[in-house]
């Protein structure tokens, strides 16, 4: 059994415990590597304020080093935001990168399996590359955003989707990265969409999605 299949029966904790070692070194070239092909990001951002009133409060699951993180409060510099992830070298360089805003951005490491808060509380979450890497318990992350969103509130993603090359996709398991279609079904089911795209990468390579959902108003 491949890795990336193998890692679609390990337990939560399992899991947590395999990405926080696989963080724990590419935390230090995070920044310097995955502009090349995490695409999408800013798109996804620009998009947002054009679609709704400037959020109050956002939530960004799997955070990383904080760079979102940075861009989201350029473009929504009235917003307290709250950054989520479960690796604490990755949390490290965030905290270096975002201490001149201390009072607008809280950091906490956290498995995202559960609502933060017993009540809805944010007008936007956002998922930046992170729900294809959370395998097991990626459905229950999009459950707990749910809970976690106000009515009428955005649920926003940019992720991988899929690839036409088994050896691409192998390797892409062996860097716990699930890439066969999975997400995009499952957020438009849950959240009625308001903008989606679906976009080729390196000719075809594979192809990443950008998507935003509205939960509907109480």
């Amino acid at each position: 059994m491949s890795q990336s299949k193998s890692l679609l029966w390990a337990t939560p904790v399992e899991h947590t415990a395999v990405l926080s070692r696989y963080y724990r070194w590419h935390a230090r070239l995070y920044d310097a590597t995955r502009w090349s092909f995490l695409f999408g990001r800013a798109a996804l951002i620009q998009s947002i304020a054009r679609l709704s009133p400037p959020p109050r409060r956002i939530l960004e699951i799997g955070c990383g080093t904080g760079s979102n993180l940075l861009h989201l409060r350029r473009q929504f510099p009235d917003a307290a935001l709250v950054g989520l992830d479960l690796s604490s070298d990755m949390l490290a360089r965030a905290r270096r990168k975002l201490a001149a805003h201390p009072a607008r951005i809280t950091l906490l490491q956290w498995r995202y399996d559960q609502p933060l808060y017993l009540e809805p509380t944010f007008d936007l979450i956002v998922f930046s590359y992170c729900l294809s890497m959370i395998n097991p318990g990626w459905e229950r992350a999009m459950d707990a955003a749910l809970r976690d969103l106000r009515p009428n509130g955005l649920l926003a993603a940019v992720d991988f989707h899929d690839t036409r090359f088994a050896g691409f996709q192998r390797w892409m398991g062996v860097n716990h990265v699930r890439m066969d279609g999975h997400l995009l079904p499952r957020l438009n089911a849950l959240c009625p969409p308001v903008a989606q795209t679906l976009r080729a990468a390196y000719g075809g390579g594979w192809r990443y999605f950008r998507f935003i959902g509205q939960k509907p108003g109480g």
